[in-house]
């Protein structure tokens, strides 16, 4: 049994976009569609007696909104199975926590009473850093939202650690019918710098060589899965952040991991992540990996 996509909505406009690109992407992998609309309005609703059966304000605008949501993805595609649920709960831990039974999670960049200027919403920071199930971000530019580049980026990294984000990247293009970039950034090491032109031509190509190896080998076995994808393999020199950032202009969606190491509970985003989520120009998919 296929996993939903899960999307956490709120009714911003952040989230409305969240649902149309959850909708299909849903459509291309055939799964079902599950809003989740969460808030801790029990906790603000006074006292009232225990016998009442009446819904507060509150709740009755939660319920408005995720059946609004629900409406919208039918309208936008027919096909695609939703389903809504509305919990009396912090919406970070929610989305956490349905995160165990999610093929993904979905959200927008900015949610509802936001501080104006927000580069990303605390909501989808905390998910996309903790979560156990890959988590997209939604953002970015229309025309990267709505898929009319034609190009999914993966950002390739030093070892194996990345083979999640591999993965997940080789089946979206799949899905997509459309190019996969793989991109591993690569910096001159410091005891290779010096004042000789050939020493120093030789060291960029041995770094540059060295960066192609590692694509040919983080790629081997997920391209080797699926050889129908155009696989375009590029080692760029510079910082890895700003490298994808530049690559995600002329992405429709752009894919890192994050190392998620037992018993830590700070933020668990790397700083090209954490740049991707704040910057990018398209939307941003955080597949989690064990480290």
């Amino acid at each position: 049994m296929e996993l939903p996509l899960v999307v956490g909505v709120d009714g911003s406009d952040s989230s409305l976009e969240a649902v149309d690109w959850a909708v299909d992407e849903a459509a291309r992998h055939g799964l079902s569609l599950r809003l989740v609309f969460a808030s801790l309005w029990e906790r603000y609703e006074g006292v009232r007696p225990s016998f009442s059966t009446d819904r507060t304000a509150d709740k009755v605008m939660a319920e408005h909104i995720a059946a609004s949501c629900a409406e919208r993805a039918r309208l936008r595609n027919p096909e695609v199975k939703v389903s809504t649920e509305v919990l009396p709960e912090d919406p970070a831990s929610a989305l956490l926590h349905t995160a165990h039974e999610s093929f993904a999670l979905v959200t927008g960049s900015r949610g509802r009473g936001e501080i104006a200027g927000m580069l990303l919403g605390s909501v989808s920071l905390t998910v996309a850093a903790h979560a156990v199930c890959p988590v997209v971000v939604v953002r970015g530019r229309r025309r990267s939202e709505q898929g009319s580049h034609g190009a999914v980026v993966v950002g390739v990294g030093d070892t194996t650690d990345g083979s999640a984000a591999v993965r997940f990247a080789v089946r979206e293009a799949e899905a997509r019918g459309c190019a996969l970039h793989a991109v591993r950034a690569w910096r001159h090491r410091a005891h290779e710098h010096t004042d000789s032109p050939l020493i120093a031509d030789d060291a960029t190509a041995s770094e540059d060589e060295r960066a192609s190896a590692l694509l040919t080998e983080a790629l081997r076995d997920a391209a080797g899965d699926h050889p129908q994808v155009d696989v375009r393999r590029q080692a760029v020199e510079g910082p890895a952040h700003k490298v994808l950032l530049d690559a995600s202009a002329g992405a429709d969606l752009v894919v890192v991991g994050a190392l998620r190491r037992q018993g830590h509970f700070g933020l668990q985003l790397g700083r090209t992540a954490h740049a991707l989520l704040h910057h990018a120009d398209c939307p941003v998919a955080v597949v989690p990996q064990r480290a």
